[in-house]
């Protein structure tokens, strides 16, 4: 696409604000550096009318969180008929629920940790301790406590004792009213990228994730020189085939569009285990999908510029 206005859109209300504008300037000046028109929104009370008003050719979503990731603004796009790249509104949900998301990759036949989910009234109504004591049962220990919906990793917390327990739930509740508790996986943890071309979603190399503190929480993810990452993945052949099998297969089966990453675990044993997907990945300085995108010998303007193509063509 040479001709035409971009709209990127970033910011937003969330938790995930920040990281929000940080992906939507590197993505605006990668695109520029393709040629094209691009001008950065801020998504706010007045987006609907400036849509109208100054109706872009396309419109890129560069949200995290909330309503950039819910399928509320997919859902603003599509009543006004604006192409965009990215999953459509419906599909968004489905991934933006991560136990909605477990339960279709459970059913398909692919690995995702045991999980159990509790809305804080639960704990509140019954008892915490009771409720607490339950989930180690089951669980057992180390678990990984996050909310029901959500990014980044906020409220994300590994706990290795029951003790830490208390104290973690009050963390993760404090981003979401739903806590997702999951049996914690050893393994070597990646992420998937998977774009679309004319030939299907296709996988780019796996990202090796290995955080200096053991866990890849808020500030290992956005703060340069606490993790370290390998791209392409340090997996064998047939692992890294694994990884990448499930990561287009999860795209396929959730409904997903255009671009998304899926974040998984390649356990001792090199069974690839299912952990979350996220339907608009982030592009900062310290995010995977760039260093995908290079260890593939793509740049990122070039994979976005044709996404918006392919969004411009379809309508």
């Amino acid at each position: 696409m040479s001709e035409g206005v971009v709209a990127v859109l970033s910011g937003g209300l969330s938790h995930e604000r920040d990281v929000s504008l940080r992906s939507g300037r590197r993505l605006s000046s990668a695109l520029r550096s393709r040629g094209l028109t691009v001008e950065e929104w801020d998504t706010d009370s007045g987006l609907l009318s400036r849509l109208r008003s100054h109706r872009p050719d396309a419109v890129l979503v560069a949200l995290h969180g909330g309503e950039g990731e819910n399928g509320s603004v997919q859902t603003v796009l599509e009543m006004l008929d604006v192409p965009f790249v990215g999953t459509g509104s419906q599909a968004c949900r489905r991934a933006w629920d991560k136990p909605t998301a477990k339960s279709e990759i459970a059913r398909a036949g692919m690995s995702t940790p045991e999980w159990v989910v509790l809305p804080h009234s639960t704990f509140r109504e019954l008892g915490a301790q009771a409720v607490l004591d339950a989930m180690v049962d089951r669980l057992g220990l180390p678990m990984m406590l996050k909310p029901d919906q959500g990014g980044s990793a906020l409220g994300a917390q590994v706990v290795r004792d029951a003790s830490q327990l208390p104290a973690a739930m009050v963390g993760c509740l404090a981003y979401g009213e739903t806590v997702l508790a999951e049996r914690f996986v050893d393994g070597v943890e990646v992420a998937v990228t998977v774009v679309e071309g004319t030939d299907g979603p296709e996988a780019l190399p796996a990202v090796e994730i290995v955080p200096e503190s053991g866990v890849y929480d808020y500030t290992a993810r956005y703060t340069a020189g606490l993790t370290d990452f390998y791209a392409p993945a340090r997996l064998s052949d047939d692992e890294a085939k694994a990884v990448g099998g499930l990561a287009v297969q999860a795209h396929r089966l959730l409904g997903l569009r255009d671009v998304s990453r899926t974040d998984a675990v390649v356990t001792p044993d090199g069974t690839v285990q299912f952990l979350e997907v996220n339907s608009s990945p982030g592009l900062t300085e310290t995010s995977s999908l760039p260093m995908a995108v290079e260890a593939a010998g793509l740049s990122l303007g070039e994979v976005f510029a044709d996404l918006i193509t392919r969004s411009v063509h379809r309508g």
